[in-house]
């Protein structure tokens, strides 16, 4: 097996994966202390207005990230307990028909045409990129942003309130 020559240079998005690699394996634990980041932005020569202006947006984006996950666990919790109502309704449809006319016929109806919204529901719960995502995602978002400011508000009003 031959080894390639090492390159005289190196694009930056070449440099960051060989040093993502070096400090992935250079780390006994996953953690490194923020003087540490510090310390390897100085010997990167990265000035420190950049260093914390990238450490800002990483924090936007970490919180982003977190938000989108609590969301998507949100949307499944709700289907789950759509897809529940469903199961429930049309046993009991399906039982009731069954037992009143001796054959399934009229809630057959009401078991394919709800479960075919249904199945737009799941199609839609895994489109995680598209228009509507997006927009879901801002409702979703603002009605919680809206719920922790009037907690906020009335955490403050309890706080001067007597017991």
């Amino acid at each position: 097996m031959s080894v390639s020559p090492t390159p005289p240079s190196y694009r930056q998005e070449y440099l960051q994966q060989i040093l993502q690699l070096a400090i992935a394996r250079q780390a006994h634990n996953d953690d490194f202390s923020r003087e540490q980041l510090w310390e390897i932005a100085a010997e990167l020569d990265i000035s420190p207005e950049n260093l914390q202006l990238a450490e800002q947006e990483w924090l936007s984006r970490r919180g982003e990230l977190q938000q989108r996950q609590e969301f998507n666990l949100y949307r499944r919790r709700m289907f789950q307990k759509t897809f529940g109502t469903y199961l429930i309704v049309n046993t009991f449809l399906l039982l009731l028909n069954f037992l009143t006319s001796g054959t399934i016929s009229w809630s057959l109806y009401i078991l394919l045409v709800w479960g075919l919204g249904l199945c737009l529901n799941v199609w839609n719960l895994y489109q995680e990129t598209s228009e509507e995502y997006e927009q879901a995602f801002g409702k979703w978002s603002n009605k919680n942003q809206l719920k922790r400011s009037i907690n906020n508000i009335l955490d403050k009003v309890n706080k001067f309130l007597p017991s």
